[in-house]
């Protein structure tokens, strides 16, 4: 494997990790404004996501992949909103973890991770395109 097809396969693993990073980031984000169901209830917890490095053996290099997606652990926020059938006595009513400002800035560093590796991916392909008109 010439080093070529191995650049652009890291960015290829990059773009996929990253697009998964961009799903679960607009999940939260959907999720923000929504409330527990009961008084009892949890609302949405905030996912997040870890990645691993990966040896490809094969084609000896590394790659980026999903490690897991998991819940944030940290407490959810109280709204005061006793006409809210999920208020609790004192009426609060349980919202999600999220924060959206933290949200859409790890959206745009996801989204610029993402365009990085698109670039290497088409530059990878021009160069390769050259390479063959060259050959010709």
């Amino acid at each position: 494997m010439d080093d070529l097809e191995k650049s652009t396969n890291v960015a290829i693993s990059g773009l996929k990790a990253q697009a998964e990073r961009l799903r679960v980031i607009s999940e939260n984000l959907a999720n923000a404004d929504s409330t527990a169901q009961t008084p009892d209830g949890q609302p949405y917890r905030r996912k997040v996501i870890t990645f691993k490095n990966v040896f490809d053996r094969v084609n000896g290099i590394n790659q980026v992949e999903v490690n897991r997606v998991q819940q944030d652990q940290s407490d959810p926020q109280r709204r005061y909103d006793p006409k809210n059938p999920a208020a609790d006595r004192e009426g609060y009513v349980l919202t999600p973890n999220i924060n959206p400002m933290i949200e859409i800035m790890d959206m745009r560093e996801a989204q610029r991770s993402y365009e990085a590796n698109l670039n290497v991916v088409n530059t990878s392909r021009a160069l390769l395109s050259q390479t063959v008109q060259l050959l010709r």
